[in-house]
């Protein structure tokens, strides 16, 4: 069985067409045809449903995804591990992150990043759901929320603690709240996602509806609608760091609730064969969240 070929195989299931694969291995859509062919005859068994548009996965094709996935990584960690120390990172790091944060830290990283690893590229896709990066071929993702009960690996890099906060100008025009019960006559901003706002009172979780009167689906507008003076917004502290610094949005305390306290996690298919490309972004990313006080 030829690495070539397996790589070839995870591309294709990720991209959905041979002509998607091919433009991103540099390669031609008949070579990568035959490549998968040559795999199937190895195998003996029928990796993808061929359509005129598109392919998708047989039963044996996902029962094969995983090993394919493990074959790869493998090789490339394996070559990471002998290369002499300080070599350079290469190959297609694929990853995910929620929208702000990407935006405000993952991508000011990346010129001095690609500049150390000029033989690095970058697949980064911003998106505020949960994406399933073993099926879509993902090498990382970065998740700012709390963790549900996964096979997958986690690895906490940040605190990111959600908070309370508003513009001066609203605060200086409707009065800062001290308490749970203030909120209550408080115009608010609120989440789609966070239906209810969670505060730890005492030793437990406590989760409240408030009566949102802006409500949207997006992190980056909830915060400009904060920014805008039109309420007061919970989000985590990496949404809101730079306007925090900048003065554009105070932090707001209650004394009868805290916060609930999230990370910033790195989440990885696996935790063994991770590719060099991998371990060098996420040095990096933690070397900048230390830098900005995280």
């Amino acid at each position: 069985m030829q690495i070539s070929d397996v790589r070839i195989f995870l591309a294709v299931a990720a991209g959905g067409t041979l002509s998607a694969a091919a433009r991103r291995l540099d390669i031609g859509p008949m070579q990568a045809s035959r490549r998968i062919a040559a795999l199937e005859a190895e195998l003996g068994v029928r990796l993808f449903h061929r359509t005129t548009r598109s392919l998708a996965l047989t039963a044996e094709g996902e029962a094969f995804a995983p090993y394919a996935a493990t074959l790869a990584e493998a090789e490339e960690s394996a070559r990471g591990a002998l290369r002499p120390s300080g070599a350079r990172a290469s190959g297609l790091l694929r990853l995910t992150a929620p929208s702000v944060f990407g935006q405000a830290i993952v991508l000011p990283l990346l010129p001095s990043l690609l500049e150390r690893h000029p033989d690095l590229r970058v697949d980064l896709d911003l998106s505020d759901r949960v994406q399933d990066i073993v099926g879509q071929g993902l090498d990382l993702a970065l998740r700012v929320a709390t963790l549900g009960d996964s096979e997958l690996v986690a690895r906490r890099l940040a605190a990111n603690p959600r908070l309370l906060c508003a513009a001066p100008r609203y605060l200086r025009a409707h009065g800062t709240p001290a308490t749970l019960a203030d909120l209550e006559r408080h115009q608010c901003i609120g989440l789609h996602a966070v239906a209810r706002w969670p505060f730890v009172v005492g030793a437990s979780l406590q989760r409240r509806r408030v009566d949102a009167r802006v409500l949207t689906s997006s992190v980056d507008a909830a915060r400009t609608a904060a920014v805008q003076g039109l309420g007061l917004a919970m989000l985590t502290f990496w949404d809101v760091h730079e306007h925090l610094r900048a003065g554009s949005l105070v932090r707001v305390e209650l004394e009868d609730a805290a916060m609930e306290e999230l990370s910033v996690w790195a989440v990885t298919p696996t935790r063994r064969y991770v590719p060099e490309r991998v371990k060098v972004f996420l040095d990096a990313l933690e070397d900048e969240l230390v830098r900005l006080g995280g």
